[in-house]
């Protein structure tokens, strides 16, 4: 399996760009925020286009809450050049994926939107080529089933025979495990089977009550968990509620590392020696509603380079230090109200 990092989403748009328009049969794409704002310097509409006028399959599954800011003369405009778009519409679900398949040979799986305020974002991105294509293209097959898609070109990928890999795999949290890992449950039997390290990133922190139970237990088992979180997220009134969970978490042994920069990127590192790069935050909606999916990896290399990467990242964070802080009153009250939406506190 051949891979490259992404660290920003500007260099992952770079790598995405460079695939699309080297597309010569196929380009699908399933995203949670697909907009048209980055036209400046990276303008997807415009080549996807030209690349359905050529007459290359082109299939986009957005999200009908993610991008709802995409206008409907784009979505025409899209259509009537020959591409399939379709927004993914299932009550209070959502796809959070972000995917890109190139001729069913490249693909790109992580963390990265199309989106221009996330440009100069933090964020984990990796394009993959060789036989980890191949449960991927199965994925996007079964999200393009549950979207409405009809085409039996699409469709024919989700019967595809796989023998799986033992040193990287995709896991998603599909209503019907396709064999495999669940995402939920691939993440309970890595923490708990976890001996010396966990090591995480995540833009929010409202992780479900088994993933605290977890987490509190390999430290006292003598893990060292380390989360790795931005010191201000795009969504403000997070702020408070990673600080709160921060907080919490501090007292049970765990080790908060607060980014000066906006850090998008979902990963975990096991034990130095397997991780998981994805769409999946660690929260209730992303283990339990949306649509997700990451690709778990031990190959030393791949396991090398993401340590690396989290080694950086906790070089420019600020440890997080929770001893003599004292939570304020009416932040009090909004945990009473966040109690109504995330059963986590």
């Amino acid at each position: 399996m051949k891979y490259r990092l992404y660290t920003t989403s500007y260099k992952a748009w770079d790598a995405m760009f460079k695939a699309m328009a080297a597309a010569s049969k196929s380009i699908y794409i399933e995203m949670y925020i697909f907009l048209n704002d980055t036209r400046e310097t990276h303008d997807f509409l415009k080549l996807i286009k030209e690349k359905a006028r050529a007459g290359i399959e082109v299939v986009i599954i957005a999200d009908s809450y993610g991008s709802n800011s995409l206008k409907a003369e784009t979505i025409t405009e899209l259509r009537q050049a020959g591409a399939e778009f379709i927004f993914f519409s299932h009550w209070f679900r959502h796809t959070h994926r972000k995917i890109i398949i190139i001729d069913n040979k490249t693909a790109l799986i992580g963390g990265v939107n199309i989106e221009e305020k996330t440009r100069n974002w933090r964020d984990m991105q990796v394009k993959l080529q060789g036989y980890i294509v191949k449960p991927l293209l199965k994925s996007f097959a079964y999200g393009y089933e549950m979207a409405g898609g009809k085409k039996e070109s699409v469709l024919k990928y989700s019967r595809l025979p796989l023998v799986k890999k033992i040193k990287s795999w995709i896991v998603d949290n599909l209503s019907v495990t396709r064999g495999g890992y669940h995402l939920s449950e691939y993440y309970k039997k890595k923490i708990i089977g976890a001996k010396e390290s966990i090591r995480m990133a995540t833009p929010y922190l409202l992780p479900p009550r088994w993933m605290l139970a977890l987490l509190d237990d390999a430290c006292r088992r003598g893990v060292t968990v380390e989360i790795i979180i931005p010191d201000d997220t795009d969504v403000k009134p997070l702020n408070k509620v990673n600080y709160l969970n921060s907080c919490r978490m501090s007292a049970m042994g765990v080790k908060f590392y607060l980014m000066p920069t906006m850090n998008h990127a979902k990963i975990m590192l096991i034990d130095d020696n397997e991780g998981v790069i994805g769409s999946q935050n660690m929260d209730i909606l992303s283990f339990r509603w949306n649509i997700e999916a990451g690709m778990f990896f031990q190959q030393k290399q791949l396991v090398s380079d993401l340590k690396k990467i989290i080694e950086s990242w906790k070089k420019e964070a600020i440890p997080f230090e929770a001893a003599g802080r004292n939570i304020k009153f009416s932040d009090k009250i909004l945990i009473a109200i966040l109690k109504i939406f995330y059963p986590i506190f």
